[in-house]
């Protein structure tokens, strides 16, 4: 009996020593090993607590974050993974100006060319543009018309005969 004691003793010791020699590891590893997995997301940041990964930082999308979350959960010691990121919001695209000319300053032209045979002005490209043809007295004359208008730039295409 006493035998059987002393091996049940032994066998008991032995267990134990066993299971206390696991090496457990430390949250700074953990820290270190977790910080790795993320390294390809700038802007983040995790810190393990007691096998608890805290991530923060910002993501660009929610898919960068998700994968990160599953890296994090697959590093040996990690218990669990809390969330504490954010998502970038979207970019909207910059407005696009698109150049007009204004309908009025339109109008004034076009009246103060109605005398004058084979010209007239359009929005081209929101650019005031003068087209036709005429002769070299009405030309200037358009010209002198429109520089009365004090309308600013415009483009001339018209052509001489």
């Amino acid at each position: 009996m006493r035998k059987t004691f002393k091996i049940a003793a032994l066998a008991l010791m032995v267990s134990m020593t066993a299971v206390s020699c696991k090496k457990k590891v430390s949250d700074a590893e953990l820290t270190s090993q977790a910080t790795t997995v993320i390294t390809a997301y700038p802007g983040t940041s995790v810190e393990v607590k007691e096998g608890q990964a805290h991530l923060s930082g910002v993501f660009a999308t929610e898919a960068d974050k998700q994968a990160a979350i599953d890296a994090l959960k697959k590093v040996e010691g990690v218990k669990d993974v809390h969330d504490m990121a954010t998502v970038a919001p979207m970019a909207t695209a910059p407005a696009v100006e698109v150049n007009t000319v204004d309908a009025a300053v339109l109008t004034k032209v076009n009246t103060a060319l109605k005398d004058i045979p084979g010209v007239k002005a359009e929005d081209v490209a929101g650019t005031l543009t003068l087209t036709g043809t005429t002769t070299s007295a009405n030309a200037r004359k358009v010209k002198e018309s429109v520089d009365a208008l004090k309308i600013g730039k415009y483009d001339n295409k018209i052509t001489v005969k």
